[in-house]
């Protein structure tokens, strides 16, 4: 019971950083993540996921596709878990990438 609370709360804790990184999705995603969004959540998450995938056409771009995976594991739980580690691996290549990208300008 403590380890499936534990990846709740990283779950969870996966929103308040993209929200962080993208201070305008904060208000639109606490919004989306209310049970009574699930009709318009669910093709949200499919529109972001494949956004992603199709990220190399101008407007759309990666930062869709963890966006639309954390929303599809608000209505499958059995995600929660995989997906909140793929975010934070993300995440943390992310930061690694935009350091030595930086050091590379200096």
């Amino acid at each position: 019971m403590a380890a499936q609370h534990r990846r709740e709360r990283r779950f969870q804790r996966q929103f308040d950083a993209i929200g962080r990184l993208v201070p305008p999705l904060r208000g639109p995603m606490s919004t989306l993540r209310r049970d009574s969004w699930f009709p318009i959540r669910f093709p949200v998450a499919i529109a972001l996921i494949a956004g992603g995938v199709l990220s190399f056409l101008p407007v759309l771009g990666i930062w869709m596709l963890p966006l639309g995976l954390l929303l599809l594991a608000v209505d499958l739980p059995i995600l929660r878990g995989p997906i909140s580690a793929l975010v934070i691996r993300g995440r943390h290549a992310a930061r690694r990438w935009m350091r030595r990208w930086r050091q590379s300008r200096d």
